[in-house]
């Protein structure tokens, strides 16, 4: 278990990362658990660390689902994870995109929905992990103080060859081994 001032946190994108990357994912009936993830959170939770969905969902601003889609799917995926005793600490969307509805602050990798949960789960961004499919979804580890994974699921191996800054894992499990690695050994 994990002591200290501040939860540590594992900062996560849903689609390419916890789920199987489906474009604009608006069909709970489609939504799928990569493989090993339920069992990664559930390791990462019993570590101590604090469980946080940050994902960017432009399909609603695209106009091609609705708010109560995505709220939809999102219950879908924690009754998957309910079927492995896995309970997000947090979520958190941003609907937006630049083209469609101009600039915002919580469209990833700006940190205004880390910096939100940060500050309502009482989170230390400094012993914190991001892990995702995409350098948009790790880069805000560096202006948070926290590590950053990039993950080869969803789109990971496209942005691969860009990653140096980052630790590379296959998937969410091989992230989570990463993670505990020292806290386990």
């Amino acid at each position: 278990m994990i002591d200290g001032a501040g939860r540590p946190a594992v900062f996560l994108d849903r689609d390419g990362t916890v789920v199987v990357e489906r474009d604009y994912l608006a069909d709970p009936g489609l939504a799928q658990l990569v493989p090993g993830a339920g069992g990664a959170l559930s390791r990462l939770a019993a570590a101590g660390f604090a469980l946080i969905v940050v994902t960017n969902q432009s399909g609603i601003a695209r106009g091609l689902y609705s708010e109560a889609d995505y709220r939809a799917v999102r219950q879908r995926i924690a009754e998957l994870l309910g079927q492995g005793r896995v309970r997000l600490d947090g979520v958190y969307h941003c609907p937006h995109h630049p083209d469609f509805t101009g600039p915002c602050a919580c469209r990833k990798p700006a940190t205004m929905l880390f910096e939100r949960a940060i500050t309502e789960h009482g989170l230390d961004p400094t012993r914190s992990w991001f892990i995702g499919d995409r350098l948009k979804d790790v880069e805000p580890a560096q202006r948070l103080g926290g590590r950053g994974i990039l993950v080869r699921t969803g789109y990971g191996r496209d942005y691969e060859a860009e990653a140096a800054r980052f630790q590379v894992a296959d998937d969410i499990s091989a992230a989570a081994d990463l993670i505990l690695g020292p806290i386990q050994g």
